[in-house]
């Protein structure tokens, strides 16, 4: 299985960006794994919240294909622990899926027509994060989950 995780917008701070990538290329060890980000779209002022999701969600959907497993990160998803989250991601590749596409929308989250195509959402927290701050967080957890799966001692508990 491959994991694919989508983002509306670039990251600018080169300290998040310096650590998403460590935690990338140590999550590479395990699985392919690869970010994709889609450019902000231009001219927001114009456009309303509704306007602005759905030329958002029109942009993810066509980054994702037709055989790809969709799974928004979204405040109303479901929460699991670091342990739970490992299993996910078991139950996911016992599944054959052959990618694993893990979404982080823009500011005002996900068009109707993006959470329909979704397969389920996850929450990391109640908490709300900044965007930037949500890619660092899955990908630290994803490279948690998989050093979980792998018994290795990352992981305390």
């Amino acid at each position: 299985m491959n994991i694919k995780l989508l983002c509306i917008g670039k990251t600018d701070d080169k300290r998040l960006l310096a650590l998403i990538e460590e935690y990338t290329k140590r999550l590479n060890h395990y699985i392919k794994f690869s970010i994709e980000i889609i450019p902000d779209i231009k001219n927001v002022k114009n456009l309303s919240e509704a306007q602005q999701k759905e030329k958002e969600g029109q942009l993810i959907l066509s980054k994702v294909g037709s055989q790809d497993h969709l799974i928004l990160l979204d405040e109303n998803g479901k929460e699991m622990n670091s342990i739970g989250f490992s299993q996910y991601l078991q139950k996911k590749m016992n599944g054959g899926y052959k990618t694993l596409v893990l979404v982080i929308g823009g500011p005002y989250g996900f068009s109707e027509t993006v959470y329909k195509a979704s397969q389920g959402k996850i929450a990391l927290s109640q908490m709300t994060f900044s965007h930037q701050m949500v890619r660092l967080f899955i990908t630290e957890q994803l490279y948690r989950g998989f050093t979980i799966l792998k018994g290795e001692p990352y992981h305390h508990r």
